[in-house]
């Protein structure tokens, strides 16, 4: 009989499409591996959504595992320790992976590497995004900083490959490595139990995922216009799903590319974005936690760890009760359902940084322990275009007003499920209330005309 060989399962959690399982299950008896390794992302580990939705992935992968007779090994540790011990304990020739760009990843794949030695491999394939990160370059083979012209050339370059079947047959071992068992991981909260909306709100897995996919193959048309109506929120819902990929972009992108839409070709340059911020964090890995443009931070923004004034004010934000409804309703959604509509996400985004002045970074570490498709990348590339501060960034002077925007959008009927205080108000006093009809909901944290005057003015004091 083959060896063994083990497929090292990380943000891939999916049977089809998968190339490292393909891999392995061409050459022998697979093993499938998850390692929960908390330590090595440091203030990047998984956040307390992701750990909510985490749980229920790997749940459902193993029941897929388990139809064909094989199962996860789930083990916790450091990932690379435990892999290269688990090899020689089952005298595994190869390891499987799907490369990962997370800056801890990848130094985890060169100690892996290392601790393998010459008698085994670590065998690394691409296959969560469209193309692999650092390969799509400008005429003098650099890297895109810019977002537009590498669109344009992955456009080019599109569709991407053909996917990949699920593995016809997956043998499995003699006999079987010992396995945690998931629910000793306690990844669920339980005292108290806050994951309930999380729960309503999603189906978790791979088959879930296409079951989406095939719902939105017939809604993307709506999308160009849709996409920044809270309301109605016509949007696919399929972030987390990527993120976690129980689905891949290029099976996304095969389902949807014979469409013929404005929606469509919208869609998929936020699926190249996905590729995009893959791109800048393997350029700049710190990049979600460093802003790239120089300024006096100092002057710019207000610490909260300097005083319980500014504390109170990000509180107010996270917990939804800044007094602007769209804020705040999208800040409950984000907690009760571990995601937010994209219009509001950078509605809240600005309104952190510029009308709070607190430092964009605050927000990243807030969305990455709430939403449930928190990534790397994406998350701290949106953050610095928000914040005026990345590579390629919207201008700080260019401060979004909350209630316009909520009026333009008609984002009533959002305001009324998520700030219920709000829902008897009509249309045309919901977006910004009379003090008098406001009741038990709270008055502006601060005026829209003196929150932007004050922004303005400590940006050209850092800018000095």
């Amino acid at each position: 009989m083959s060896s063994p060989q083990i497929v090292w399962l990380r943000r891939d959690l999916r049977m089809a499409d998968q190339p490292a399982l393909h891999a392995a299950a061409k050459a022998g008896p697979v093993i499938p591996v998850f390692v929960l390794d908390q330590e090595r992302a440091g203030d990047h580990a998984y956040g307390g959504a992701s750990l909510v939705w985490l749980h229920y992935s790997l749940e459902s992968l193993g029941k897929s595992f388990g139809s064909r007779n094989s199962k996860i090994v789930l083990r916790k540790g450091d990932a690379p320790q435990v892999l290269a011990a688990l090899a020689d304990e089952v005298g595994a020739t190869c390891i499987h992976a799907i490369r990962h760009y997370e800056p801890w990843w990848k130094e985890a794949e060169d100690e892996l590497r290392d601790a393998l030695g010459d008698e085994r491999k670590l065998c690394l394939y691409d296959g969560n995004y469209l193309l692999p990160p650092g390969s799509v370059t400008t005429g003098s083979g650099d890297p895109y900083k810019i977002y537009t012209p590498f669109s344009k050339a992955m456009l080019e370059r599109m569709p991407p490959r053909d996917v990949l079947d699920e593995p016809e047959t997956i043998s499995s071992p003699g006999s079987w490595p010992e396995s945690d068992d998931l629910g000793d991981w306690e990844l669920l909260p339980t005292k108290p139990d806050w994951a309930g909306g999380i729960r309503a709100f999603w189906d978790f897995g791979e088959a879930a995922a296409h079951d989406r996919l095939d719902w939105w193959t017939d809604e993307v048309a709506e999308y160009d216009e849709g996409r920044n109506l809270p309301s109605q929120d016509i949007t696919s819902r399929l972030s987390p799903h990527l993120h976690w990929g129980e689905i891949s972009p290029a099976q996304v992108w095969q389902k949807l590319k014979d469409k013929r839409s404005d929606g469509w070709r919208t869609y998929a340059k936020e699926i190249i974005w996905r590729d995009y911020a893959q791109n800048v964090i393997d350029q700049f890995p710190d990049y979600p936690r460093e802003s790239y443009r120089e300024y006096d931070e100092r002057t710019l923004w207000r610490n909260p760890n300097a005083g319980h004034l500014i504390q109170q004010d990000l509180e107010c934000w996270q917990k939804g009760m800044t007094g602007y409804p769209v804020v705040d309703a999208g800040m409950r959604q984000l907690w009760q359902t571990g995601w937010m509509h994209n219009r509001v996400r950078m509605i809240c985004a600005s309104f952190l940084v510029k009308h709070l002045l607190i430092d964009w970074r605050f927000g990243e570490q807030w969305y990455w322990d709430t939403l449930v498709d928190a990534d790397y990348g994406n998350n701290g590339v949106n953050w610095q275009w928000i914040s005026g501060t990345g590579v390629d960034s919207n201008m700080f002077v260019r401060i979004m007003a909350p209630l316009t925007q909520s009026e333009k959008f008609d984002a009533a009927g959002y305001i009324r499920e998520y700030v219920p205080e709000l829902a008897g108000l009509s249309d045309s006093e919901i977006h910004d209330p009379p003090d008098s009809k406001r009741g038990d909901y709270p008055v502006k944290i601060i005026a829209h005309k003196e929150a932007r005057e004050r922004a303005l003015e400590a940006y050209k004091a850092s800018k000095s």
